[in-house]
């Protein structure tokens, strides 16, 4: 059995991981182990560097057998998070995603050194949980009760090459698309509904820097 901490933003990601992540990993024998980032109480967004990685030290020195990482999302980031302030260009998704991840991944290196740090594995849903949802339309709509939506989410959805690409402004975030549409949208509950409902495959088939990131988590369990 191989442990994995995940680290969650918040609670719709932390009840992701646990009911739809972890059925997904259990065959491949990894175990996922979600907490809430922080203190109780701790709401999601605004995710500094400090805050994070008095978690992540807990986790990887208090559990040396066990890996961890992240699930935070890109538009939550503070600014002065590692290459966040570089990843403000326009890129791509997936450069803004690899560049954020790298200088995580190197100042944690940096403050706990080789044997936790090769233990980690950094991830920043880009650009938020709700884009994830964005992978299939019409299950999004019924997930949620508002089948009369599927049209306006799947012109959200057309406009971007992938669901990871619907961008990250106050204006036009995942979440902001969806509650201007849908005002009655409460992440924690309909949001994890919506994911049951589309299914982890689906959403890894139209998500390649989600799936690269499961893959990553899955090769630990194939390594034993």
């Amino acid at each position: 059995m191989t442990r994995v901490h995940v680290i969650c933003e918040g609670q719709t990601e932390e009840t992701f991981v646990n009911e739809v992540l972890q059925p997904a990993l259990s065959p491949a024998g990894v175990y996922l182990f979600p907490a809430l980032l922080g203190r109780p109480g701790h709401k999601g967004g605004n995710v500094g560097f400090e805050r994070a990685l008095r978690d992540i030290r807990l986790r990887l020195l208090g559990d040396v057998e066990a890996h961890c990482t992240t699930f935070f999302d890109y538009y939550g980031i503070n600014p002065a998070f590692p290459g966040r302030s570089e990843a403000q260009s326009h890129w791509p998704a997936e450069q803004k995603a690899r560049l954020l991840c790298e200088s995580f991944a190197a100042r944690v290196h940096e403050r706990l050194g080789d044997g936790a740090a090769s233990r980690f594995i950094p991830y920043v849903q880009m650009y938020e949980f709700e884009g994830l949802l964005f992978s299939c339309p019409r299950r999004f709509s019924i997930g949620i009760g508002e089948p009369d939506l599927e049209t306006s989410f799947t012109q959200v959805r057309q406009s971007f090459t992938t669901p990871e690409h619907i961008n990250d402004s106050i204006h036009t975030a995942p979440s902001k698309r969806v509650s201007e549409l849908c005002s009655a949208y409460q992440k924690p509950v309909h949001g994890v509904l919506a994911a049951l409902e589309i299914g982890v495959d689906d959403i890894r088939l139209q998500c390649p820097i989600f799936d690269r990131w499961l893959a990553e988590i899955e090769a630990l369990g194939q390594a034993v």
